[in-house]
């Protein structure tokens, strides 16, 4: 059977199962259909290149040798190639990690940061020998010298690409004095811009705290890089576009600014000129007394209307009064009469008991400062009292006490 040239190169279409991935890194499965089952085994240098998971249930078209396995006596396929049927192991690739990274959230629009509008130092993480990192650096020079620009030399190509890309960004944000990362190479095969579709890449970008462009390959080309990024530029010279503004635009805008800025002094200025010109006539610069006057007339002539209200108010409350007695009916009127003798029995019961009615009897009542003395254990020999009497007050000296009790 290794002698058959027809063996020794054959395409088998069928689906996985029974599939396992062995410590070792070698491959084991089984390609079936409605009929027969092929046992096929892929060693680890070949399984190294997949840029898929297999698994069971898929349809897939395996390339390879058919042999013998000698121990047990049965053929199977040595597979050197796996591609998965009806796609392209690439596209099936791109789209197995594009799925699971969104799932994971590296494309959420609220983790992407917006890009500064005047960077200062810009990094170009690219090959340093394309076309594509002249033609960035001639678009940066012209649209912003202002900006300092650090090439970053990286593979852009190859098994080693994808390392140096995530490597290099990682460097960058160590760094203080980096404002803006550009990354990307010119177009290509879709093999050719894989480097940009590797995890640990759009792992980078994702960490990444400094603002990312993705500008890989042309227009239609679209890389995992692209979804992760802040960014996404169509090709590396609309990168470099997007990184800074165009100083010809900014001129302009400018001198636009400049021309609104002069145009609104020059109005404000001239209101002010007419403010200075219209007080200049004015009558307060010509008799400083004058509004000090016009206040006193308004005030006097104020005065007047308020004691008028007054009195027009007064002789209405009196005449309305008035009206209203003659209106009210006779149960109120009597009602009223009775309040008015509770409230005269009243006032005469509060004179009579009013201390001021005592002193008119002959009494006196004698003070300690604020305190009512009403015992003679209050004062000593040598206090001063105050004596009230009906008509005034007399300071005493206490000159002796006597304790009595009266009947």
């Amino acid at each position: 059977m290794d002698g058959d040239s027809l063996l020794a190169g054959l395409l088998v279409r069928g689906e996985v199962s029974n599939y396992k991935c062995y410590p070792s890194g070698h491959h084991y499965f089984s390609l079936k259909d409605e009929q027969s089952s092929l046992r096929c085994v892929m060693f680890r240098k070949e399984a190294v290149r997949l840029r898929f998971r297999p698994a069971n249930g898929m349809q897939v078209v395996a390339f390879g040798r058919v042999s013998v396995f000698p121990r047990d006596g049965q053929y199977q396929l040595y597979c050197s190639e796996l591609v998965p049927d009806g796609r392209g192991e690439l596209d099936e690739a791109f789209e197995r990690l594009r799925r699971r990274l969104e799932e994971e959230g590296l494309f959420d629009p609220g983790h992407k940061t917006p890009l500064p509008r005047y960077p200062k130092k810009i990094a170009l993480v690219t090959s340093p020998a394309g076309a594509a990192v002249r033609d960035m650096l001639r678009i940066l020079g012209a649209r912003w010298p202002l900006a300092w620009v650090l090439v970053v030399p990286v593979r852009v190509q190859g098994q080693e690409a994808a390392g140096e890309i995530a490597a290099a960004i990682r460097r960058l944000n160590a760094r203080t004095d980096v404002d803006l990362i550009i990354t990307g190479r010119g177009g290509g095969s879709k093999e050719d811009l894989w480097a940009f579709n590797e995890e640990q890449v759009a792992r980078s970008i994702y960490r990444s705290d400094i603002p990312v462009i993705s500008a890989v390959g042309h227009e239609p080309d679209v890389t995992i890089a692209d979804y992760v990024a802040d960014l996404r530029a169509a090709t590396p010279s609309n990168g470099a576009e997007l990184a800074v503004p165009d100083r010809a635009d900014e001129r302009s805008r400018l001198i636009q600014l400049d021309r609104r800025l002069a145009r609104a002094l020059e109005a404000r200025l001239g209101g002010a000129r007419r403010e200075l010109e219209r007080l200049k006539g004015s009558r307060v610069l010509r008799d400083m007394r004058a509004p000090i006057q016009d206040r006193q007339l308004a005030l006097d002539a104020l005065r007047r209307r308020m004691a008028l209200a007054v009195r027009r108010a007064s002789d209405g409350g009196r005449l309305a009064l008035d009206a209203r007695k003659e209106r009210l009916p006779a149960a109120v009127k009597a009602r009223l009469a009775a309040q008015r003798g509770r409230l005269g029995r009243l006032s005469a019961g509060l004179d009579a008991l009013s201390p001021l009615k005592v002193l008119g009897r002959g009494y006196a009542i004698a003070r300690s400062g604020a305190d009512v003395v009403s015992s003679v254990g209050q004062v000593r020999p040598g206090d001063r009292l105050e004596v009230l009497v009906s008509d005034g007050a007399l300071r005493c000296e206490v000159k002796e006490k006597e304790e009595r009790t009266w009947r």
